[in-house]
């Protein structure tokens, strides 16, 4: 049995509501309200009076029509409101002789006045009454705020003259709302005072509360708490629970973790001491860093370190050296610096002969300046380890004589000595060392002379970056180019000897003309890529396009700001921004085949839906050097997913006009996933000008990095800097499901389009052993696939009746519904059964209207699983049997296949070939099978939806 509380929860879900009056916030509450509603009036001489009730539309009363009072008394000054009491909760309701004809849902009643009287009022829906009383509550000042406001005033009030000057006034809600711009809180208490016609500028402690109230009070946040407290205006202990869990995704939640919350948050000493979170210290915990969108366990290295070095992405910077374009910007050594404290694990070294035996550092045929290469080793030598253990690369582009290339090696050695990792790579392991066994080294790349080299020097090809830029800058003009060949110089075998990493640099053609091969290739070996000479303008590539390939170094100009180098400086935040990210496994995995340009859902990877929901933002800044349009910004807010082809999408909230303090945007878009593991989440925020849109600030976050909830994203400028105290307020759900929730509809003639269902789909191999094997797998699965389906579909409803969205569990359905199961008496209304394989729901004598829709639409629920699951399960069993024997004889045949193709050699190329599409055909058939069967069955088999 679930006792809780003897008043039930509010649900403010509005499911009745029509589409066009949608309510999801406070604000839409007080504009339901201005508008007006008709509701009854209960007196206690059992008479009802049907009366229009209305709010004014500069929210200071609250009036009635018609009535035989005069029309100044026909109304309620919202400032006397002392409490909005939901339910039969009033003497009126409990002595009138028609109350048992009332429903609960519907009854409210509002406490006013000196003398504590009722007006005792009855809306025509549950919905209505909700309406009423959020909007109501969200009005009346509460005395816990008014409670801690008082007694900082008080503190402020020195001279105790029961009032304090305009300006202390301002710097106090300044401090309590840092965000708040000085000149709207003058603004704001300037025409409080006009109002009121009063003479002066201190500031009473009555017209401090107010104005903090209409400045500080966030409506969207105020709606949340509504819709979690058990009306009350603050969250109790559990109720602060049920949130944590049912929408925070807190795992092991107790109510110690709620004090420990409420202790941290609440500003309120009565809060405090009696685990009350009210709507302020609601609103400081929901903008704190534990509810920051991204993840803290990603904030530290939590990937595995101890494999292969080919398996990350590593954080990689180009032309390290300059701070502008690479054609004619200064070189600088703080560009190394910026880098490794950015955790950047592979930084350029561009080296040329210098003046007085001193090798330099500078883009060679260019305009840009030089910096002495001993300088930068010494910088790297302190910096090197500064935000990341793991190894460090130096990318050295040698155009020295051997003279200068002597002095280079002495500078290494002397500089960093024992920090050099020398050893090769162990030939027989074919792979390259982690980064756990090289932490705190710096690993060498460049050329190397060939084993058998035994002089002091030998020959080896140049590769001159700076050369093809140059050449093929003289060549613009229409003259026909020509092709930059390679030169040879000799390399001092001293200086080869500290190479660690020789692989040549790769051009963007293998991810573009051999995708899935070069994935397959960069599962051994290191693939680095930096852009093309031609961006004379030092702009970026997208590191995406090559990332899907499996590429471990995108060489980013770190110097260049804006799209690409968001997405580089996003990725690499997770995984404690240590520069090293392990990529997905089914690029890492001996036996799988990945093509980078995918266009549908990833076999083996269960797509992910993500569900994003953009409330408000909160003190956009104008964007730098914008226009002459004033201090007021249109923003609107762009969701942006970066991945796989499959995956890349945008979506975009309207504008919200001449709001940058507070603008609530309130809408919600669907991303499909398809490969989590290398996708993106942008938010941009842009100001919508005529002349033309300006960036107002952005977040870049990697999917995997995001947290479920109601969370605030933190934005950034331009150039990566936080801007202070602007923030996107957002609500994230993530579900592997698809489908789900209500169509949106235009009229009672719009019917629900039903959209083909989707089912795993084989490929003929045309091996006969393996392909009958299968074949007798594809109807179990099919049949699985619909009952999973259906149990979903079935599930919706009884979602949206205990008021959560389509993507809620059942877990959360029976937190969310629980508060509501008690009478009026304290007796239970429902009761959970335990004793069955699934719960049921008995109900204890009559119950409301919303209860027995609640309860009906359970019951299909547990009836589908009950009568289902069994099949489900024995269908399992039964396709899992036939997997193994099909994988069995597919990698028997594929070992005769791969047998018969050595002995061929070149000759059998068509056969080569044959093994290839082979090996990507046992790939689906594996994941078609096994995995995507458990991704599918393993929440029935174990009885969740929960």
């Amino acid at each position: 049995k679930k006792k809780r509380c003897k008043e039930r929860k509010k649900t403010v879900s509005f499911s009745s509501m029509p589409t066009e009056k949608k309510i999801s916030s406070a604000s839409d509450c007080i504009n339901s309200m201005v508008d007006g509603s008709e509701l009854r009036k209960v007196r206690s001489n059992s008479r009802v009076y049907y009366r229009y009730f209305l709010l004014d539309a500069d929210m200071q009363s609250l009036r009635w029509e018609p009535s035989k009072k005069e029309s100044d008394k026909a109304k309620i000054d919202v400032k006397s409101i002392k409490e909005v009491r939901t339910g039969k909760n009033t003497d009126t309701f409990r002595t009138n002789g028609i109350s048992d004809q009332i429903s609960e849902d519907c009854a409210f009643s509002i406490i006013y006045g000196e003398n504590y009287e009722s007006l005792d009022l009855v809306a025509n829906s549950a919905d209505v009454a909700n309406i009423w009383v959020t909007g109501l509550r969200y009005l009346i000042q509460d005395n816990m705020r008014a409670s801690w406001l008082g007694d900082l005033f008080d503190e402020a009030d020195v001279i105790g003259g029961k009032c304090i000057s305009l300006c202390s006034a301002v710097q106090l809600i300044k401090k309590l709302s840092p965000g708040l711009k000085n000149v709207k809180i003058e603004l704001k208490f300037k025409e409080l005072h006009k109002a009121k016609d009063k003479i002066g500028s201190n500031v009473t402690k009555e017209e401090f509360i107010e104005v903090f109230h209409d400045l500080c009070t966030r409506p969207e946040i105020y709606f949340l708490l509504v819709q979690f407290s058990s009306n009350k205006e603050f969250l109790d202990t559990k109720d602060l629970m049920i949130f944590l869990e049912a929408e925070q995704g807190m795992a092991k939640v107790s109510e110690d973790i709620s004090v420990e919350i409420i202790q941290k948050y609440e500003p309120s000493k009565e809060g405090q001491l009696k685990g009350w979170l009210s709507l302020d210290g609601f609103t400081s915990y929901l903008m704190s860093a534990d509810c920051h969108i991204f993840d803290p366990e990603q904030k530290i290295v939590c990937q595995d370190m101890n494999q292969p070095l080919s398996h990350y992405y590593i954080n990689s910077s180009h032309n390290t050296y300059l701070i502008e374009d690479q054609f004619r910007g200064p070189s600088d050594i703080t560009g190394y610096i910026r880098a490794l404290k950015m955790g950047c694990r592979s930084v350029e070294l561009d080296v040329w002969d210098g003046p007085d035996n001193e090798p330099v550092i500078y883009t060679g045929h260019t305009m840009t300046s030089h910096i002495v290469f001993r300088s930068v080793i010494d910088i790297i030598n302190k910096y090197a380890f500064v935000a990341s253990e793991f190894p460090l690369i130096l990318c050295l582009e040698n155009h020295c004589s051997l003279k200068q290339q002597k002095v280079m090696f002495q500078h290494l050695k002397k500089i960093l000595g024992d920090k050099i990792h020398t050893d090769p790579p162990n030939l027989e392991d074919n792979y390259l060392q982690s980064p756990s066994d090289i932490k705190g080294k710096i690993l060498l790349k460049g050329k190397k002379l060939a084993s058998n080299c035994t002089g002091s020097e030998g020959e080896v090809t140049d590769e001159d970056e700076g050369a093809e830029m140059s050449q093929r800058m003289n060549n613009e003009g229409g003259e026909q180019q020509t092709v930059v060949q390679p030169k040879k110089f000799q390399l001092s075998k001293d200086l080869s000897d500290l190479v660690t990493l020789c692989k040549s640099v790769f051009a963007s053609r293998c991810a573009t003309d051999h995708p899935g091969e070069f994935v397959n290739y960069n599962k051994k070996f290191l693939a680095r890529v930096y852009p093309s000479p031609m961006r004379i303008d030092s702009s970026n590539m997208n590191p995406q396009d090559f990332w899907k390939c499996g590429c471990q170094i995108v060489a980013m100009n770190y110097q260049t700001p804006g799209l690409m180098m968001d997405l580089n400086i996003g990725w690499f935040r997770q995984n404690g921004n240590c520069g090293y990210v392990l990529r997905p496994a089914i690029m890492r995995e001996q036996v799988s085949y990945f093509s980078a340009n995918t266009k549908d859902s990833v076999p083996g990877v269960s797509p992910q839906l993500l569900h994003i929901k953009i409330i408000s933002g909160q003190n956009l800044p104008k964007p730098k050097g914008s226009g002459a349009k004033g201090d007021v910004v249109d923003p609107y807010v762009y969701v942006e997913i970066h991945g796989i082809p499959a995956d890349c999408a945008e979506q975009r909230t309207k504008t919200i006009h001449q709001n940058g303090d507070n603008p609530i945007f309130d809408e919600s878009f669907e991303f499909q996933i398809n490969l989590p593991e290398l996708a993106m989440v942008r938010f941009v925020v842009l100001d919508d000008d005529y002349i033309g849109d300006e960036f107002i600030g952005q977040y870049t976050i990697p999917f995997e990095c995001i947290q479920p909830g109601f969370r605030h994203i933190p934005l950034q400028s331009l150039t990566g800097e936080v801007l202070p105290h602007a923030w996107v307020f957002v609500h994230v759900a993530i579900t592997n499901r698809r489908g789900g929730g209500k169509p949106h509809k235009r009229g009672l003639s719009v019917r629900k389009s039903k959209r083909g269902r989707e089912y795993a789909t084989m490929r003929i191999l045309l091996i006969k052993a393996v392909d009958e094997v299968f074949k007798s797998a594809a109807q179990p699965l099919r049949e699985a696939t619909d009952l999973r389906e259906n149990m979903q579909n079935a599930i919706v409803p009884f979602k949206e009746l205990c008021g959560l969205s389509a993507v809620a569990n059942l877990k959360q359905c029976i937190l969310a519904l629980s508060p509501r199961l008690m009478g009026p008496d304290s007796s239970p209304l429902l009761l959970f059964n335990l004793r069955d394989q699934y719960l049921t729901m008995e109900a204890q004598g009559l119950l409301p209207e919303v209860l027995k829709k609640v309860v009906t639409a359970y019951e299909m629920v547990s009836a589908f699983l009950e009568r289902k699951s069994q099949t489900l399960l024995e269908n399992s069993d039964s396709v899992y049997e036939r997997i193994l024997q099909v994988q069995k004889a597919a990698m028997e045949f594929h070992e005769k296949l791969h047998e018969m193709a050595m002995k061929e050699g070149l000759k059998g190329r068509k056969l080569h070939k044959s093994v290839e599409s082979f090996t990507w055909n046992i790939t689906i058939l594996k994941v078609i099978t096994a995995e995507t069967l458990n991704s599918r069955l393993t929440p029935v088999k174990n009885s969740a939806p929960i």
